[in-house]
């Protein structure tokens, strides 16, 4: 069986669209899926092994430039990669109208949620078949039932699992530090969503002086100037080197723990099975939160008031290091036991396609 699933975009939501595979490739012998996604989360596709080929967009590039998207032939060129393979199914996990867009140009019946499922209703009159599907719940849970309605089998009773092969994110780089280390990942894109620098610090100081390295990457020039504060504040810091995806998620792999803000970094965490602590402050963990085991969901209204003044942003005053720290020490993994994943037939490949 071949199956089209469309998930373009964000991470997290890539992310979250994982285990809804492993369920199908485990109850259906068989079953093989493309995936049409954003371009700059291609790699994370080909990251599972039921997953054959990966088609990349660039819809959010595309509307920005939509003359030279046209001229240079780069939707023609998607659109006869999608065009060109009869699928017996084709999934619309997004929910969008730009993802529902899509499947005009694919050839199968066409699944998708319902218009009171979906996050944009409209994209379900694209849908051959839309499926109800409630939306108080987890968002994996919603892609696992999804899937498993559309492929007609029963929904496994137990927790989603991602499929990730940590065999695959071998630090081919030697990026890795020797000793045991931790992962701070502070770059996220909202600015309400930013832990206080001044608290990084001072968790930093207490990782480092339980002797573990603390390593930090980044994305962008704001998050590269935070990182090079910390490392000069506190010894034992490190400032990565900027890296590709799966530098970032070798990285995180080899870690003894991460301290992760609602990023989409946080759920790839998750993915790969290492203990996180994710810190919550304008946000809820409740529907969209990191998913898996020794994830710890650390949120305002756990914390106790602070007279702690003058951080940024002050939403997050509550949440001190000391906090942080106490939920992240029961959760730290013992020298030797790395992220595993349970295998499925296949491996992890590099993504095709068109760009």
């Amino acid at each position: 069986m071949k199956a089209l699933v469309i998930k373009t975009s964000s991470m997290g939501d890539v992310i979250h669209t994982l285990p809804a595979l492993t369920d199908a490739s485990e109850a259906i012998e068989g079953i093989r899926f493309d995936w049409v996604v954003e371009e700059g989360f291609s790699e994370i596709p080909a990251w599972h092994p039921a997953v054959d080929r990966v088609i990349p967009v660039a819809i959010r590039r595309w509307r920005k430039h939509p003359l030279s998207t046209w001229r240079n032939g780069e939707w023609r060129k998607c659109r006869e990669t999608v065009d060109q393979t009869n699928y017996d199914i084709v999934i619309d996990a997004q929910g969008l109208l730009k993802s529902a867009w899509l499947t005009r140009y694919t050839h199968g019946p066409v699944h998708g949620l319902d218009k009171n499922s979906a996050r944009e209703p409209v994209a379900a009159r694209f849908y051959d078949m839309p499926h109800a599907i409630a939306k108080n719940q987890h968002a994996v849970e919603r892609v696992r039932q999804l899937l498993a309605q559309s492929l007609g089998y029963e929904m496994p009773g137990h927790k989603g699992h991602f499929h990730l092969d940590s065999d695959y994110f071998i630090d081919i780089q030697g990026i890795r530090p020797i000793q045991q280390y931790m992962v701070f990942l502070h770059g996220t894109t909202w600015e309400t969503k930013h832990w206080p620098e001044t608290y990084w610090c001072d968790l930093a100081r207490r990782v480092t002086q339980s002797g573990f390295a603390v390593c930090l990457p980044w994305g962008n020039e704001n998050e590269r100037l935070r990182a090079e504060r910390i490392a000069t504040a506190v010894d034992g810091v490190r400032v990565l080197p900027q890296l590709n995806l799966r530098d970032i998620a070798s990285v995180i792999a080899g870690a003894s723990a991460v301290v992760a803000v609602d990023t989409g970094l946080g759920h790839l965490t998750a993915a790969l099975e290492v203990p996180a602590v994710s810190l919550y402050g304008p946000t809820s963990p409740d529907l969209v939160g990191a998913y898996g085991e020794n994830q710890v969901h650390l949120t305002l209204d756990q914390c106790p008031p602070s007279q702690t003044q003058n951080v940024e942003p002050p939403i997050f005053a509550p949440m001190t290091a000391d906090i942080v720290w106490q939920q992240l020490k029961p959760i730290i993994r013992t020298p030797g036991k790395s992220a595993t994943g349970k295998r499925l037939k296949g491996k992890a490949h590099e993504p095709t396609g068109t760009r």
